[in-house]
């Protein structure tokens, strides 16, 4: 099936996000004459430039947003930092790096809004590096106060768990793990998440991202009770994004509007839907309270 385009025409939502809600995750891909995808990619985009995505936080009502670099730009996080440079101090950055990032480079990402770099676990995505590759990446970065988004899903975080414990920056988790809604909540692989968040120092969990994971369709009714469960056990460490422009989506494309009118089903009281939109995502990336 070929690429998916997003949504032309989002609705505007009727759940009202409050003042300085942030978009915990979201890409920008291209202008792809301008910011050429990797060769190494295993999917092409349709562009998703700066312009269009800035558009849509306006109609959905975010003003801060985390920008997260995807596999098909590799690692040349060129399209993200001209979008940061772009936002006034109100967009934030997690870059994909390789093994030859240095401290120089680290040092003007970090001026540029990076807070982060991500690691992708996910075997059809990307080609997994041996441990030494990630720790040492993650030890360059600590002394910045950055944190490592990591990318897996349920079934494989037996295989890095390890390695994740032994990471020295705070994680945080894209996606919930990608757990298996059919399987329940009670289900091994989605425990095994839910302790790590629980046990390991400094763990985060993205809790959106609910089309990626259902199995009925919208509005993903069947995925809702995970990502509430996430919210109620563990509100101070929760984040919420979008997910535009929902990247290598085959199911369907989902409406960004849809999307946000899920919050209050996730984080049913306005203490909830502060913490994960406003205060959570202001303490990991530094934003003014």
């Amino acid at each position: 099936m070929s690429y998916r385009p997003f949504h032309p025409n989002p609705k505007r939502p009727d759940f009202v996000v409050p003042e300085k809600a942030c978009d915990a995750h979201c890409h920008v891909f291209g202008p792809a004459d301008k910011f050429p995808f990797a060769p190494e990619r295993k999917y092409t985009p349709v562009d998703a430039p700066k312009e269009t995505l800035f558009a849509l936080h306006k109609r959905l009502g975010f003003s801060r947003s985390v920008l997260v670099q995807a596999s098909c730009h590799g690692t040349d996080n060129s399209a993200m930092i001209d979008m940061l440079m772009s936002s006034n101090g109100r967009y934030r950055g997690v870059a994909v790096v390789g093994a030859n990032l240095t401290e120089d480079e680290v040092t003007r990402m970090h001026e540029a809004g990076v807070r982060g770099i991500r690691f992708n676990f996910v075997k059809r995505l990307v080609d997994i590096q041996p441990k030494e590759y990630y720790l040492k990446i993650a030890k360059l970065i600590a002394p910045y106060g950055w944190h490592i988004i990591v990318y897996f899903e349920s079934q494989e975080l037996a295989d890095i768990e390890g390695l994740l414990m032994e990471i020295p920056t705070p994680i945080a988790i894209d996606h919930m793990g990608r757990p298996d809604v059919d399987k329940g909540l009670e289900h091994p692989d989605y425990r095994r998440i839910k302790n790590l968040v629980a046990n390991r120092k400094d763990t985060w969990i993205k809790v959106g991202c609910l089309e990626r994971m259902t199995q009925v369709g919208p509005p993903y009714q069947d995925v809702v009770p995970f990502a509430r469960d996430m919210v109620e056990s563990f509100p101070d460490q929760v984040l919420w994004g979008t997910d535009w422009p929902h990247p290598n989506m085959q199911s369907h494309m989902p409406d960004d509007g849809a999307l946000v009118n899920l919050i209050p089903q996730i984080a049913p009281t306005t203490e909830l839907q502060h913490q994960l939109l406003v205060d959570n995502p202001a303490r990991l990336y530094g934003f003014e309270r």
